[in-house]
């Protein structure tokens, strides 16, 4: 039988379910069962494709394009699994479902109610959904983790209480449990902890049908990477396995060995290295959560603590020179001292300017950089402008009458609808070159699959002129009318890639654009390359220390093999 664990938030939003349902998933995994995840948004939107990043953070992107929550990303980090888009439940999605089946007449002139047409569509989505493989041996699920997002006693998440009261009696007690996340305050004039808010929130889902089996209080941790070891410590693998009635091998421990070697080693790091994002979404570091993700992994595995630096872009432009000037010297500053530059993807005109302004300090100061997306696509309006001449190259969406239209619409783009009408999802790259410096980190992979998101791209036609002037485009799309990665000759990392390789990118395996760029900007990258892409005996976690995930899948997480120096 399949086991269903809720997890609950109360008293505040943010509480950090997400992190506990990972964890939770994890330590489960490391005990040799499959585990999947699904994240329920209260929200009416049909997916998170049209946030701004500012609402909920980035819009994560699975191999089918599916355009979701950031949790997911974490549930796929943590777990080292691959989602599909129906693991994300709105009540968009929900209400759809059951207006189109009251259309088509599948009701039988009944009334169509909440209870029960929308929360039977709820349990019926959640049992299918469950089920699916989410691990690369295809096996079934065992455990099914899913999120409530949002705060009991909210008016939009009642239907989904409602349907999990229901639920647990259809799965029966030995089945399903909930688990309950919520916040201990501890006011600065007493200092002693507060239970009261916490009582509150039991009491309201209680009232609401649903009693909590585990209530979760984690103090702030290091690293994120101590959340599953703490749950493992506080006994929650031998309490779940008695409650849920599963038979659990009882050895965690050795297997979440490596997570435990992670989060020691990000505590000792005593190397810096500091990497500027230039973005225009810098106040709420969520907006990027991926980005930094990506960062903070290849940073481990080099043995550096990361040090990134948010310089808003718009505050690089000449224009802020003379309306705030501390601003402009502050973020060139910024800029300036920091190792590696990276310009992470976007959409729209406002703070692009900057982004130019950034670039070109990087190719011409040949500091390591990398382009992600939007990042890539103004390394080639930078390049056109300043090393072709063509001083309003531009992309035809910030000026769409440019006599250089270095980057265009693209044929996919469906300009009546905003949802769901752009390139989105896996798509293949092929590597054009042997010489290629990505295509080494990359193992020497003839190709690599990688998540997209963007509706521009760069212009085909005005491919030759670039490459005269050593600016290469050594990946391209299957048919090769897509231009998917750059290289600067003569410069130690220049690297551009239209997708974005951050979604793929695990704690244990590192974006291997990412770690290039933190290579290049801790001075290793030549030697990285030059022992065949491997890191130092220091670098790599241990062999013994077995892995977070099932035995099958070991040998595949294991970091670049290790040499002898």
């Amino acid at each position: 039988m399949m086991k269903y664990i809720l997890v609950t938030g109360g008293v505040i939003s943010g509480i950090g379910k997400g992190i506990i349902a990972s964890s939770v998933g994890t330590i489960l995994k490391s005990c040799g069962l499959h585990v999947t995840a699904i994240k329920i948004d209260p929200y009416i939107n049909i997916d998170a494709g049209t946030f701004s990043p500012y609402e909920h953070g980035e819009v994560f992107v699975l191999d089918d394009g599916g355009e979701v929550d950031l949790d997911l990303g974490n549930y796929e980090r943590f777990l080292d699994i691959r989602l599909t888009k129906d693991n994300n439940l709105t009540t968009g999605k929900i209400y759809q479902s059951v207006i189109n089946k009251e259309r088509r007449g599948d009701y039988l002139g009944k009334t169509v109610q909440v209870v029960p047409h929308i929360t039977d569509a709820i349990q019926e989505w959640v049992v299918k959904q469950a089920t699916v493989p989410v691990d690369d041996d295809g096996v079934e699920p065992q455990v099914c983790v899913i999120e409530l997002g949002g705060t009991v006693g909210d008016i939009e998440s009642m239907p989904f209480i409602e349907a999990f009261r229901q639920f647990q009696f259809k799965v029966k007690r030995e089945n399903f449990c909930n688990i309950h996340v919520s916040l201990i305050p501890q006011p600065s004039a007493t200092g002693e902890q507060k239970t009261k808010p916490t009582q509150n929130s039991v009491r309201e889902l209680r009232g609401l049908g649903l009693s909590p089996d585990l209530v979760i209080c984690v103090q702030d941790v290091s690293s994120i990477y101590r959340v599953p070891l703490l749950l493992e410590d506080q006994g929650v693998v031998s309490y779940l396995s008695r409650r849920l009635n599963m038979p659990i091998e009882t050895r965690p421990r050795k297997m979440l060995t490596k997570w435990k070697e992670m989060s020691d080693r990000s505590d000792r790091l005593l190397e810096h290295c500091s990497i500027a994002l230039v973005g225009k979404y810098t106040k709420f570091s969520d907006s990027y959560a991926s980005v930094i993700k990506a960062l903070e992994h290849s940073a481990l595995a080099i043995s550096h603590k990361l040090e990134v630096k948010y310089i808003d872009s718009a505050y690089l432009e000449p224009s802020t020179l003379q309306e705030e000037p501390v601003k402009y010297h502050e973020a060139w500053q910024k800029l300036c001292s920091a190792d590696g530059i990276l310009v992470p993807g976007g959409f729209g005109v406002r703070g692009t300017e900057g982004k130019i302004h950034a670039i070109n300090w990087a190719r011409k100061q040949k500091k390591p950089f990398l382009g992600v997306c939007l990042g890539m696509q103004l390394a080639v309006c930078e390049f056109a402008r300043n090393m072709l001449g063509w001083k309003d190259a531009n992309s035809t969406e910030f000026d769409p009458e440019s006599k250089h239209p270095v980057v265009i619409d693209m044929p996919e783009h469906n300009p009546g609808q905003m949802g769901g009408t752009m390139r989105l999802g896996k798509r293949r790259t092929i590597f054009k070159t042997n010489t290629s410096v990505l295509r080494k980190l990359y193992g020497d992979a003839e190709y690599v699959e990688e998540r997209h998101r963007h509706r521009f791209e760069v212009n085909p036609e005005l491919k030759s002129h670039f490459e005269e002037k050593g600016f290469r485009f050594v990946g391209q799309d299957v048919e090769g009318e897509r231009m998917e990665v750059i290289e600067l000759d003569d410069h130690p990392y220049f690297i551009g890639v239209q997708y974005h390789p951050e979604f793929t990118s695990r704690p244990i395996k590192p974006s291997p654009p990412y770690l290039g760029l933190l290579l290049a900007a801790a001075g290793k990258l030549q030697s990285y390359l030059q022992k065949g892409c491997r890191l130092s005996p220091r670098d790599t976690y241990s062999d013994r220390s077995g892995s977070s995930t099932p035995d099958s899948e070991i040998s595949e997480l294991k970091l670049p093999s290790i040499s002898s120096e």
